[in-house]
């Protein structure tokens, strides 16, 4: 008995084809290569925002998936700006960042800001103000003049000592006494002692005569007294001749700084001239007053302390003077616009800078200011920072200094070791005041979480720019993507690519969009799909890449990621997997399904079955039961209960349990593809219609019936095409959509011309009854004006069908009763 005709899919609406001939080339040699960012306006739009306003927390987060060309565009976005309000001019170039030491407190090194190319110019200058000075300032130190006046000094002071020491001596002669010096260690004492018969005579002596009555105890008394007041003229003595040597060396500094200060005061007038900054005026004071305080670290040959401290017998090195040193931490002199830096390694060092550290022969660590290093952060101040998401949030403390200096628009440098729980220095550099725009690069999933869970993402991230995965496809779009193979060309020196060649990969990219009247902006896939094909067109011996390339190209790609779906098919093709697809079944029917392998994805046919008894339990989720369902599935389970207690049992008490399991299935089931699927088997069940194993189905349900639209429809039309070839095309089976679906139908060129030669067919439907009437051959039957089905219909026999278990459960507990 032949079947009565359904309505299927349209020939052309299986898959879209792109004619070469109305591209208007013949290869891409004939095209000019596109430069500008293809099917991403609103993100575009989001970022010239962003980058235009300046306003703190207007950094940028650009979300899509891997492959829409993100961090691409923001390179080549960056790389081009020279618009009105974005500081692309030669005048807006960021100044240099300097550190350098400060005098009043060595720990805390001060920021120096110099208008770009004058830090490294200040470096120099500085060096050679500290050469110069170490020339000539020894020069002027032996100059006739100022030893000159530095005698005159000396005999003044000095006659003023002698004087003092005279006068003491005098009155210390006078009153019987002499001065003795006393050596105590290392160092030598005046004392006073007494003379007796003119001879120095020792205290301790003087009191052995006194007790052997050689000496007048009277007489000691009175030296001990007249001893005790000379003592205190001889300390008033001698404080007073320190004094005068300290006047003495005041002097003498006072006269360095005289006869130097004009050296030095020019020099660093011609660097106040030089560099007018405010800062760096300040600076130069500070610079002025230590060269005076320290002119006599300018003498060649000075040793420096720590090198004496360190080796005995180490050879004397001349003093650094790193005090006046400039250590530029960011040099922008060659700088023509604002910098772009794209940081691909995120660590606390490279973000952020550091503060290095050595280690001296005696194993100590040390640091100083000049070991401060930028990083690039510090390096795209004035410009702007391109981060990836991931990379930041997983190195350790980059996240939460990152958000403070964002916030605070300072940032703090330091050396970040967490494992450092001993540092022998510590130098804490001045904060630097800090202006970027930071392009944070991630998906949309990880900005939700930032957005809901962290309080301050959502202050220092107030753009966020979509990447789009699909773009609509129009004659534009068309054009677009021809120019972008031809960059692509030109780029990377492949071969160029034939109007049939763009034709394949402008279908290759429809089909990744999964629907016709859209097209992918995954450009990163089609670049690989063209480098591939590259190779298959040079083995090939071709000068140019043509259709049969790409598609060689493709095949090779499925193939090398296949392996797994070809397992499966092999079970199926010896029967270890049980799917029949000839034949009918009560309460069986073939389900599809997508099994996604990351950069591969195929569909393949799943056998549903459901069994109905008496009962109260509704439907029953095997699956759920064994905790192999997902949370999609479920409530598609669900919604197959509403769609039963809404068509059936408005007039009577749903007495059913109806278990629904995918069979050979151990792996989770999630999604709700197969809600459609499962109704069908349920309604074979109840009704004993047998259904068509030449026809498998995929499609979601909502209460009410109707079907609705699934994913991935391509791969799951092939993955039972591929069964039913295996096994032997019949000319009968085929596959049940929903309608909405067509518009997605990419299919393979094979599955097309089985259609178009009637061995497959594809019915695209809008409601279950359409659904059950393919599978069973009956008509679905709606109801009358007395709410009862058609005789002889799919829903009269399921509706008789639930009527006989409501009698039998009321019979059963009636009899159970009495």
């Amino acid at each position: 008995m032949a079947r009565p005709p359904y309505p299927e899919v349209p020939i052309e609406k299986l898959r879209w084809r792109c004619d070469p001939n109305a591209l208007g080339f013949k290869t891409t040699d004939d095209l000019t290569g596109c430069d500008d960012i293809i099917g991403q306006e609103r993100a575009l739009r989001a970022i010239k925002l962003g980058l235009e306003v300046k306003s703190p927390g207007y950094n940028i987060f650009v979300a899509g998936l891997t492959g829409t060309g993100k961090s691409t565009t923001i390179k080549h976005l960056l790389e081009r700006i020279d618009t009105k309000g974005l500081p692309a001019q030669a005048g807006n170039i960021p100044d240099d960042i300097c550190y350098v030491y400060n005098f009043d407190q060595p720990d805390a090194p001060k920021v120096l800001r110099l208008p770009a190319g004058k830090g490294r110019a200040l470096a120099a200058d500085m060096d050679d103000f500290v050469d110069y000075l170490r020339k000539n300032i020894p020069q002027i130190l032996e100059s006739e003049e100022f030893k000159k006046r530095r005698k005159e000094i000396l005999i003044n002071l000095e006659n003023r000592s002698k004087a003092i020491l005279k006068n003491l001596e005098e009155l210390i002669a006078s009153e019987g006494f002499a001065v003795v010096q006393v050596q105590l260690g290392p160092i030598t004492r005046p004392e006073i002692f007494p003379l007796v018969k003119e001879k120095v005579m020792p205290w301790d002596q003087l009191e052995r005569l006194v007790k052997q009555g050689e000496f007048s105890a009277t007489e000691f008394e009175k030296l001990k007294d007249k001893h005790e007041k000379l003592t205190e003229a001889l300390d008033s003595a001698i404080s007073e001749s320190r004094k005068i040597e300290k006047t003495v060396q005041d002097a003498v500094d006072d006269l360095k700084h005289q006869i130097c200060r004009p050296v030095i005061s020019g020099l660093i007038s011609e660097l106040k001239e030089k560099y007018s900054a405010p800062d760096a005026q300040e600076y130069f004071k500070e610079v002025e007053t230590a060269v005076l305080e320290n002119i006599e670290r300018f003498r060649d040959g000075e040793e420096t302390k720590t090198q004496s401290m360190l080796m005995e017998n180490a050879p004397p090195q001349k003093d650094e003077l790193i005090e006046f040193q400039v250590n530029v931490v960011v040099d922008n002199s060659n700088l023509q616009r604002a910098p772009v830096i794209i940081e691909t390694a995120p660590n606390y060092k490279n973000l952020f800078g550091t503060i290095e550290r050595m280690v001296d022969r005696s194993g100590v660590w040390h640091t100083d200011f000049r070991k401060i290093k930028a990083g690039s952060l510090l390096q795209a101040n004035g410009g702007y920072l391109v981060l990836n998401l991931v990379d930041t949030l997983t190195e350790p403390g980059v996240w939460t200094a990152l958000k403070r200096t964002l916030k605070n628009r300072k940032l703090d440098i330091q050396a970040y070791d967490p494992f450092n729980f001993y540092s022998t220095f510590a130098l804490k550099p001045e904060a630097v005041e800090v202006e970027v725009k930071v392009v944070m690069i991630g998906d949309a999933y990880v900005y939700q979480l930032l957005y809901l869970y962290d309080e301050d993402f959502k202050k220092i991230f107030k753009v966020k720019a979509d990447f789009d995965t699909v773009m609509t496809k129009d004659a534009e779009a068309i054009h677009d993507y021809a120019a972008f193979v031809k960059k692509i060309s030109d780029d990377e020196k492949l071969l160029p690519v034939t109007s049939a060649g763009v034709a394949e990969i402008i279908e290759y990219g429809v089909r990744l969009a999964g629907r016709q009247n859209k097209i992918s902006t995954r450009f990163s896939d089609i670049a690989d799909l063209l480098r591939e094909t590259q190779y298959w067109a040079t083995e090939d011996g071709s000068k140019t890449i043509d259709g049969k390339h790409i598609k060689k190209a493709i095949d090779e790609k499925i193939y090398r990621s296949q392996m797994y779906e070809e397992k499966i098919q092999e079970m199926i093709e010896a029967g270890v997997l049980m799917i029949d697809i000839v034949g009918n079944k009560v309460g069986q029917v073939n389900g599809l399904s997508v099994y996604d392998m990351g950069e591969y994805s195929f569909g393949c046919p799943t056998k549903i079955t459901a069994e109905v008894s008496m009962g109260r339990a509704g439907i029953i989720n095997v699956e759920r039961e064994a905790e192999l369902s997902g949370k999609t599935h479920n409530k598609g389970v669900l919604i197959i209960g509403g769609y039963f207690r809404g068509k059936y049992a408005q007039d009577k008490p749903l007495t059913m349990s109806a278990s629904l399991a995918f069979e050979q299935s151990y792996s989770g089931v999630d999604g709700d593809s197969a809600s459609s699927t499962e109704i069908y088997a349920i309604l074979s069940e109840l009704s004993g219609l047998p259904l068509r194993q030449d026809i498998a189905v995929t499609g979601s349900v909502n209460q009410k019936g109707e079907i609705q639209p699934i994913g991935g429809v391509n791969q799951k039309i092939e993955g039972f095409f591929e069964v039913c070839k295996a096994k032997g095309l019949t000319g009968e089976q085929g596959v049940i959509i929903p309608h909405q679906n067509v518009d997605d139908l990419m299919l393979k060129p094979e599955v097309v011309e089985a259609v178009a030669a009637g061995k497959f067919h594809i019915y695209p439907v809008k409601a279950v009854d359409e659904g059950i009437e393919i599978l069973t051959g009956v008509k679905a039957g709606k109801k009358r004006d007395d709410s009862a089905y058609p005789e002889d219909t799919v829903n009269f026999l399921v509706d008789l069908r639930l009527k006989e278990l409501a009698h039998g459960m009321k019979e059963f507990y009636d009899g159970n009763q009495k």
